[in-house]
């Protein structure tokens, strides 16, 4: 009858042998190592990255990639119709605001974040997404303070945007785009200047003054014009000589209340959808900042297992 040895190799591993090659134990190794596991097994009981935020991540930020790159390009689209790619020095020459600035830094940020994003979800980079979660963190922080200042400063921030309207009413000609969106935001808000016709006065071409040539002395852009729903065409000349006329005179043909009191009046009127806009927006920056922070702790767990 044959009899199985214990070949001690070690104080803690025994290796159970069959001193027959041909029986069935032979190939059969047995080993016990108290407190410890194969790779296999700490391959399946370990951490692993959460697939489920991965790819919810990945697809969050390829949108929103996306989106920047079509608004940046819209931005260099219309600079390049401008002349201003060839003469990067015009910039400058607009003394009021280019909305086409707004395009190109909305769409700058929403690249470069999207980009760290979407390809550090791909890649597992921990340093792309922690660039990802720095960034955008600091976005909010900044809107957050920018809506307490606000609040806070509501006389000041209203000074400010006097300032500005007027600054644009002074360059209204200077730009395309610049005049199509304050015929825009005239028309939208039923207003004229920023608090009244009066305000046109600061614009070289609409100015009263003796010395002015411009067919458009002492008027006002089509935009400030009560429009006759009867009228299919829109007439750009509508405006012309009205300031001539007294306030009660105006009346009949041009929006006399000025943009500023109307934008107030239009927030107080919707301020639970303007609100809800900028919850929205919060949430989601939120939303990705944990998706970002919950997929590098994961990573981070996995390659403390390696």
């Amino acid at each position: 009858m044959e009899t199985t040895n214990l070949d001690y190799r070690s104080p803690r591993t025994a290796v159970l042998r069959s001193p027959n090659p041909g029986s069935l134990l032979a190939p059969e190794i047995a080993t016990a190592v108290p407190g410890r596991m194969s790779r296999k097994q700490r391959h399946f009981k370990g951490a692993e990255v959460s697939c489920c935020v991965k790819y919810i991540l990945f697809g969050f930020n390829i949108i929103f990639w996306l989106l920047g790159a079509a608004f940046l390009s819209i931005g260099l689209w219309a600079w390049a119709e401008k002349g201003v790619l060839s003469n990067i020095s015009s910039i400058t020459d607009l003394g009021g605001l280019d909305p086409v600035w707004l395009f190109i830094v909305v769409g700058g940020v929403m690249f470069i974040l999207g980009f760290a994003g979407c390809i550090g979800a791909l890649r597992e980079n921990t340093v792309l997404l922690k660039f990802f979660s720095v960034f955008l963190g600091l976005i909010f922080f900044l809107e957050l303070t920018t809506g307490i200042l606000a609040f806070v400063f509501k006389d000041w921030i209203k000074d400010q945007l006097n300032f500005f309207i007027n600054n644009n009413v002074k360059a209204y000609r200077d730009d395309i785009d610049l005049q199509n969106l304050i015929d825009f935001a005239q028309e939208y808000w039923s207003c004229c200047g920023a608090h009244g016709p009066d305000d046109w006065n600061l614009n070289i071409y609409f100015n009263c003054t003796p010395n002015n040539p411009s067919r458009e002395r002492c008027g006002v852009p089509f935009s400030c014009c009560i429009k006759d729903p009867a009228e299919d065409v829109i007439n750009t000349q509508c405006g012309y000589d009205v300031r001539r006329l007294t306030d009660l005179e105006r009346q009949p043909f041009i929006h006399t209340k000025g943009c500023v009191g109307q934008f107030e009046k239009w927030l107080q009127d919707n301020l639970i959808l303007v609100a809800g806009i900028f919850v929205g927006i919060a949430l989601l920056q939120i939303f990705g900042i944990c998706l970002a922070q919950n997929l590098v702790s994961d990573i981070k767990a996995v390659k403390a297992n390696w």
